[in-house]
């Protein structure tokens, strides 16, 4: 895989602000602390359950997540 999952949600950026996925998108940007690097549905699962951002939820993460998988993996 080449691309960190921080990467590869940056695709969803800019779109409409009922969208889900963008919205995460939008607030993983701005998020300073947001593990940029990190492959691994473990360690960033962990990050967004401590974080608790209402605009990051673990069901839009998940739904992400398979996305990168099936795309990166």
């Amino acid at each position: 895989m080449d691309r960190s999952f921080y990467q590869f949600v940056l695709s969803f950026r800019g779109g409409k602000k009922d969208d889900s996925m963008s919205v995460f998108a939008e607030a993983m940007f701005y998020d300073q602390s947001f593990p940029r690097d990190e492959r691994g549905f473990d360690p960033l699962s962990r990050y967004l359950e401590e974080k608790a951002d209402p605009e990051m939820p673990s069901v839009v993460f998940d739904e992400l997540f398979e996305l990168y998988q099936e795309r990166f993996r």
